[in-house]
């Protein structure tokens, strides 16, 4: 049998490959993964709601058993919408890499491709770490094990302060060259860059500064996600391109 006769026998095939389906179009996609950044930001904080306040980084195990062990159905929720978030934030990444890899700026995309698989991989570890917490404090004899791994997810919140200072330098850098960026938004950018960076040296014992202090818990994620939106939103405003590899 000739190719042609097996291409007239496979029905369904040409129907799917000429669908006029809005979802069998390059613009559908581009169009969704151009969003992805909005619907990370929305996905980290509802996971971030969900979780609720943990226990600060040196409490004691008592509070942290009643934490974990209180909050366990909350916990495996907000690790799960976690995972959505990550999720959306390797599409937003793509999909920044892309629109700058047409205008010629994909050195700037493959650092803000890279720098997002770094924190997306610290996200989800923390997310690990969480989850774990709360199936292991119910178990016996296990309150270093507790003490230590809570710690450790305090840490990983300190430490995911420079991937995500590298990826919003990325962006801001690769939007500017690329003429998307204002100099206005260039400049809220780098400020973004210092300021996220900062949380990566929030190590005092207690207080303002400290692991699970406000700037590092609340402050440092907050500009993140806020400079997400924005770039998320100049994608959008570009319009979705014509481009066959989505």
């Amino acid at each position: 049998m000739n190719s042609a006769n097996y291409t007239d026998t496979a029905p369904g095939i040409g129907a799917i490959a000429n669908s006029d389906s809005a979802y069998n179009n390059s613009g559908f996609w581009e169009r969704l993964w151009r969003a992805s950044g909005l619907h990370a930001v929305l996905f980290f904080l509802v996971a971030y709601l969900v979780y609720g306040y943990a226990p600060p980084a040196g409490a004691p195990s008592g509070a942290l058993i009643e934490f974990y062990a209180g909050h366990h159905a909350r916990i495996l929720i907000s690790a799960v919408i976690s995972g959505l978030a990550v999720l959306n934030l390797m599409w937003f990444a793509a999909s920044l890499r892309t629109t700058l890899a047409d205008v010629g700026r994909d050195g700037w995309g493959a650092a803000a491709s890279a720098s997002s698989a770094a924190v997306g991989a610290l996200m989800l570890a923390l997310a690990t770490v969480t989850a774990t917490l709360a199936y292991s404090s119910s178990l016996s004899g296990s309150l270093l094990f507790i003490s230590g791994f809570h710690d450790l997810a305090w840490a990983d919140v300190v430490l995911s302060s420079f991937p995500r200072a590298m990826l919003i330098m990325a962006g801001t850098f690769g939007l500017w060259r690329a003429g998307l960026f204002s100099k206005k938004y260039f400049a809220v950018g780098l400020a973004a860059v210092v300021l996220v960076l900062l949380g990566g040296t929030a190590w005092m014992s207690a207080g303002f500064w400290a692991p699970d202090g406000a700037y590092s818990r609340l402050i440092s994620p907050g500009i993140s996600l806020a400079w997400v939106l924005l770039a998320s939103r100049t994608l959008q405003k570009q319009g979705a391109s014509v481009r066959a590899q989505w």
